[in-house]
């Protein structure tokens, strides 16, 4: 095995685990609905994640480790990432935002700031930020 392989594998196993926690939080209400399920599809293809390794998350997401974000400037890149995601088709309902407030919970923002955070990162992505930007943002959002 080349070292780009081990690299590019272990690139695709950190997607895996990051989809499948996302896939965990989904399933927290134990049902994936239809708006729950259209961000899955357009996460697992921005991801990388293939048909065959969807449906083994979709099916069994508890057997893989959660691995969060080890630094507040990787929970910020990943927001960045699910932020423009749900922004990705200009279209923003009231149920992808709760989606993307769950998600913000998950990736270890403090519940009771939640939506405060969610609310300033669509705020920022509709701005057309650069990551740079975004995340000096959020840093300083209470200053």
């Amino acid at each position: 095995m080349s070292i780009a392989d081990f690299f590019d594998s272990g690139f695709k196993k950190r997607n895996e685990d990051h989809f499948a926690a996302i896939v965990r939080v989904a399933m927290s209400d134990d049902v994936i609905t239809d708006d729950e399920k259209a961000f899955l599809d357009r996460l697992a293809h921005k991801l990388g994640i293939s048909e065959i390794e969807y449906q083994k998350i979709l099916k069994d997401f508890k057997t893989h480790p959660i691995n969060p974000p080890t630094s507040y400037d990787r929970r910020l890149e990943r927001l960045f990432d699910l932020a423009r995601m749900v922004w990705v088709d200009h279209i923003e309902s009231n149920k992808q935002v709760r989606i993307l407030t769950r998600l913000v919970v998950g990736l270890g923002f403090h519940a009771k700031n939640a939506k405060y955070i969610t609310h300033k990162a669509l705020d920022l992505v509709h701005e057309e930020v650069d990551l740079d930007t975004f995340m000096k943002e959020i840093k300083h959002m209470n200053r």
